[in-house]
């Protein structure tokens, strides 16, 4: 309510409060809340704001904070794990794994031992991690291909939380261009269950892929570790300038019909495209270091597909800070959903091959070569597998994408859930007194 009361001279000094001022005061009062919140930002949200120009990225992951919490089984709580990890006879050592593409396999696992992701109790977690190093212990002789099926069969069938889900919230990595199906059976087995992979298509030889886009998980290969660590590296990348190749491929032929047209057209034209005869073994194989320094020293590295459609080439190019031509047209690329590959790297049609590709090439000024490399120096930390709690790290990558594929609903061919939410078997047992193993498909 007004006053009616005359006002006093001092009163009269000073105007009515009208609603024209109470507005005015609530757009002041709104206006120092919004421009608080936008100062407070750099410090609530510097992570993330600062992750986005950094890289580049176009659609940030859904979640601002991962809340993730991850069980990594231990090699000695389930008959056969061991095995999977060290082979038959314990030899396969971590350190002996580590090297080459299978490196990844190693990595991972040791990077969820010390995540601030992990937990220790299985009740509680959105995700089951199940460690291996069988494409190691293959190569190693460790285990063969039977082995490798019956261990996993053996080890899955005493994983009360595998059959709760269906598998759809244990995570397997199989870090070579044989993807899962290096487990033969894992069409029966390990068919819902997320799966790492640099192999997004392997259909070549066989009539399906074992990836599924839905969920499974695209990973960056595995680096030489002399090429990604801070500071002083094996090479340091050269200037254009004092590059002798506009293109280089730096592969064995293994009688792929890319491959071999690259090689043809490098004997064309080989004052431009450098295609070395690399060796296995002997005398004139390429050691890690001979290998960079010629891999830095062109403007573009050809990546063509090999016994599949990924390519650990694409990834080191980005060390040796060399635009990678990707030839390769199934392939699948990690961490898709927020980066923008089309600013970092060439696509060319595999079945366009020959002197036009050089031909284009050479069309690219260098200032566009330049700004192309400067992008890549930049999403390069996405490759790297270092700890998730970098703000850019391969593991960090790998646990937004983890974060997009966490289902709470429990549901498998063997669970069944009553009126108070408690889950059972077809036996009516409750989900805690399931004994093992557990029955399979």
């Amino acid at each position: 309510m007004w006053s009616n009361k005359p006002r006093t001279m001092h009163q009269q000094q000073h105007p009515l409060c009208t609603r024209t001022h109470q507005i005015g005061s609530l757009l002041l009062v709104a206006a120092t809340f919004f421009l608080t919140r936008l100062l407070d930002a750099p410090c609530n949200l510097s992570s993330t704001v600062s992750q986005q120009k950094f890289l580049g990225l176009h659609r940030l992951p859904e979640s601002q904070e991962l809340s993730l919490k991850i069980y990594v089984y231990d090699a000695n709580e389930i008959d056969g794990l061991k095995e999977l990890l060290q082979g038959r006879d314990g030899k396969i050592t971590p350190e002996a794994c580590l090297k080459g593409q299978w490196g990844s396999q190693v990595k991972i696992h040791k990077l969820l031992l010390e995540s601030r992701y992990r937990t220790k109790k299985k009740e509680e977690a959105d995700l089951f991690f199940v460690p291996s190093y069988v494409k190691c212990a293959r190569m190693m002789g460790g285990l063969n291909d039977k082995e490798i099926n019956q261990t996993y069969v053996k080890v899955i069938s005493q994983m009360p939380y595998f059959r709760l889900s269906g598998g759809r919230n244990h995570i397997f990595v199989f870090p070579s261009g044989a993807g899962a199906h290096l487990f033969k059976s894992w069409a029966t087995y390990i068919n819902r269950s997320i799966i790492l992979t640099p192999e997004g298509d392997r259909t070549d030889k066989r009539d399906t892929s074992a990836f599924n886009t839905w969920k499974d998980i695209i990973i960056p290969g595995n680096v030489e570790d002399g090429m990604t660590k801070a500071g002083s590296t094996i090479v340091q990348p050269l200037p254009l300038s004092k590059r002798k190749y506009l293109a280089n491929y730096l592969g064995r032929a293994q009688g792929k019909a890319g491959r071999l047209q690259l090689i043809e057209l490098s004997k064309q034209f080989p004052e431009k495209l450098e295609c070395p005869d690399l060796k296995f073994s002997g005398g004139e194989k390429l050691g890690r270091k001979d290998y960079f320094e010629h891999l830095r020293n062109s403007k573009f590295c050809l990546a063509p597909r090999g016994e599949s459609s990924w390519t650990l080439r694409f990834y080191e190019s980005f060390f040796v800070e060399c635009v990678p031509v990707i030839l390769s047209d199934q392939i699948e690329l990690p961490f898709q959903n927020v980066i923008d590959y089309s600013q970092i790297s060439i696509k060319w049609p595999s079945s366009r091959i020959g002197p036009e590709l050089l031909q284009y090439l050479e069309s690219i000024p260098d200032e566009d070569i330049e700004a192309i490399i400067a992008r890549g120096r930049q999403v390069r930390c996405m490759w790297v597998y270092a700890s998730d709690s970098e703000p850019c790290s391969a593991m960090r990558g790998i646990m937004w994408e983890l974060q997009r594929k966490v289902r709470q609903f429990h549901q498998s061919a063997e669970t069944f859930w009553l009126h108070n939410g408690s889950i059972v078997n077809r036996n009516l047992v409750e989900f805690s007194k399931w004994k093992l193993p557990v029955p399979l498909p």
